[in-house]
């Protein structure tokens, strides 16, 4: 159906406090993973799936990133940037602040998420859903961290990852699409993601996508070795 993806913007600009020491004077971005920063694996992936633009918000060591990926061309990506500013603004302020820089509509990724999924089929499902946002969802049941989604019948029904019910067997992929005027109106700063998806939620126009193959992730100690695995699995 489509025949370009959207841009991407990767939220990069956390302190990344679970991974100290380990993050105390580098990004989280630029752990090493099997000889190579992570974000180049995350970057070749992105090409790999057709991206061609993504734009980082970055706060903490920003700079650092900034300098290991330059505007992208070695990865065959055109990279832009988006700094927090004195102060951090939370997920959802990061990506307003990066709206002039991604257009109408847009993917979200996490800095420290490893999605081997399709993207192009996800974002065809957003154009074919005429929503305001999708949300790829996993089937988690609390195996890989807490499930935070009610999901049935290709619906969300509650996402809240503060108050969790037993009904959640489903978990936040880690890959949402959006509409920019999802992001219209005023939040007070920082304000997470989690505020807009419930937002959009609310008046009915999230959709989602269900995807199969489980999420890697570097934000703790054991998500970084799982990932180290499954990508030295991969190049053999």
């Amino acid at each position: 159906m489509s025949t370009e993806l959207y841009p991407v913007a990767i939220l990069a600009g956390g302190l990344a406090t679970r991974m100290r020491p380990l993050t105390e004077k580098i990004p989280k971005s630029l752990l090493d993973v099997n000889g190579e920063p992570f974000v180049a694996h995350q970057l070749r992936l992105l090409h790999s799936q057709g991206v061609t633009h993504v734009v980082f918000c970055v706060g903490f060591l920003g700079e650092m990133l900034r300098d290991f990926t330059c505007d992208g061309a070695a990865f065959g990506l055109h990279v832009d940037y988006s700094f927090d500013g004195p102060k951090l603004l939370g997920t959802g302020g990061a990506i307003q602040r990066a709206l002039p820089l991604l257009g109408n509509r847009f993917f979200v990724l996490y800095g420290d998420s490893y999605l081997d999924c399709d993207y192009r089929l996800i974002q065809d499902r957003f154009v074919e859903s005429q929503a305001m946002a999708l949300m790829t969802v996993f089937r988690n049941n609390h195996k890989f961290d807490q499930s935070n989604v009610e999901y049935r019948d290709n619906t969300i029904i509650a996402y809240d990852k503060n108050n969790r019910t037993n009904r959640m067997e489903h978990i936040d992929y880690g890959l949402g699409v959006f509409d920019r005027k999802s992001f219209d109106g005023s939040m007070p700063e920082p304000f997470g993601l989690d505020r807009v998806y419930q937002k959009v939620l609310s008046s009915g126009k999230l959709t989602a996508y269900e995807e199969q193959q489980r999420f890697y992730e570097i934000g703790s100690l054991q998500g970084l070795q799982e990932l180290k695995e499954y990508l030295f699995t991969r190049s053999r």
